[in-house]
């Protein structure tokens, strides 16, 4: 951190004496203002609920500029690494701060490759979770389970167990979300192959089956590996503070981005793009494009209750950066499996031409984002609705990773305890039970 020569002082009205707070710059981004010795030196804490108004660590890895509509992966935007790069790349780059060169690329990509198999056991693991379990509960599980299966790479403080639990975690989590999509449907499950790119052979363990050959569609090669690019990794949000929070107290890796996947489960986090086409399922079941009039109408009801799912973002106050690379995607995909004329993809755009035209929506900025548009692409592909976090998690897993292998090497890392602001009761004896 760079300290600025500005100093912040706080001062109190009932007569306390007030106090200068070290003043930090990043190299973008606002300056932060340290209260470390706030508690120390006034006995008061800050308020902050869900920490909004609050950095609790500093990072070199994504940055988002809200306002703007940019999203930087160490200094990369995220339109030129969607447009030139693959995801192996992407999560180098995540991992290690550049890109890699040539020779780089092929020695990543074929440790990652040497990685996607899974001990045979975690099959026997799968079985005892009912067949119509959600994808996600199953996930949580199998995440956290591979530290039983490989306790060799356990330790947070080991940079040599840190660095090939995240080889193992980027290359296993294709193959556990297809083993969980495939115990769902009752299907064989189908081996990796290392001959194959990164999405495409997520693809084919999701899509073939051992009756006949299998050629991964280069469209669908494409959305999916852009899909994860997109989603590689989003500076603090809920899941990535939730990795950290747990890897602070110095807990295996795996469990650590177990629990970002559990966190990632939230309706209001990962599960975006899935309440996204349930909205589209609805609205079609009600009637269709037909009814989008009733339905726009019940949105802007404050009300009715109706919401609408996959428009606007919490940090991007403009048009989310993701979406219009999502956007080009969409319609690539529509146009290379025929779909432009399926009922449901033309509600979905007659419902975008809508909200990008309507004041009601643009005054409030509330565009399609990432989630709208990733939502259709992955039905169109042939993902069922409740497998689209699982694939949020295997994309987002890297930039987990590499923000926990950044907490640990911060010499100012210490366990997470937030505070609080006590309203309870206080200090009371207890009534023999005949006075209560």
């Amino acid at each position: 951190m760079t300290p600025s020569d500005v100093k912040a002082t706080l001062s109190f009205s009932d007569g306390s004496p007030a106090m200068d707070l070290p003043v930090y710059k990043g190299s973008v981004g606002p300056d932060v203002i340290d209260i470390r010795k706030l508690y120390a030196q006034t006995g008061k804490f800050t308020y902050d609920p869900g920490f909004l108004s609050t950095a609790a660590c500093q990072s070199s890895i994504t940055y988002i500029d809200g306002d703007k509509g940019e999203l930087l992966y160490r200094g990369y935007p995220i339109e030129q690494l969607a447009t030139n790069c693959d995801y192996l790349e992407t999560c180098y780059l995540l991992l290690n701060g550049e890109l890699p060169n040539e020779t780089q690329k092929k020695d990543f990509t074929g440790l990652v490759t040497n990685h996607t198999m899974v001990n045979e056991q975690m099959q026997f693991f799968l079985r005892g979770f009912r067949r119509d379990a959600h994808p996600m509960a199953v996930m949580t599980g199998l995440v956290g389970g591979l530290s039983a299966f490989y306790h060799d790479s356990t330790d947070i403080n080991n940079p040599e167990h840190r660095e090939i639990s995240a080889i193992r975690l980027i290359a296993k989590m294709p193959t556990l979300v297809a083993m969980a999509y495939k115990y769902g449907i009752g299907q064989p499950y189908i081996y990796p192959k290392n001959e194959l790119s990164y999405a495409a052979n997520f693809t084919r363990m999701m899509f073939a089956t051992p009756c006949e050959d299998y050629t991964p569609n280069d469209v669908v090669v494409r959305a999916l590996d852009r899909i994860f690019i997109l989603h590689a990794d989003h500076e603090q949000n809920a899941s990535t503070s939730t990795v950290r929070l747990c890897g602070s107290s110095g807990t295996n890796p795996f469990a650590a981005i177990a629990a970002g996947v559990a966190c990632l489960w939230g309706p209001a986090h990962g599960g975006a793009n899935e309440a996204a086409l349930t909205m589209l399922e609805d609205i079609q079941r009600a009637g269709g494009v037909e009814k989008i009039g009733e339905f726009i109408k019940q949105v802007k009801d404050k009300n009715s209750g109706i919401k609408l799912m996959g428009f606007g973002h919490r940090v991007y106050k403009n048009y989310d950066p993701r979406a219009k690379l999502m956007r080009e995607t969409c319609h690539e995909v529509l146009d290379a499996l025929g779909l432009q004329n399926d009922p449901l993809f033309k509600l979905a755009m007659a419902l975008e031409k809508i909200a990008l035209e309507d004041d009601y929506f643009v005054s409030r900025k509330l565009y399609p984002n990432v989630d709208f548009y990733s939502g259709i692409v992955q039905r169109a592909i042939g993902i069922p609705v409740s497998l689209f976090t699982a694939i949020f998690a295997l994309a987002r897993t890297v930039g987990w990773i590499a923000q926990l292998n950044e907490m640990i090497g911060d010499p100012e890392y210490k366990i997470g305890r937030p505070r609080q602001l006590f309203n309870g009761s206080v200090a009371r004896n207890i009534k023999p039970i005949a006075q209560r």
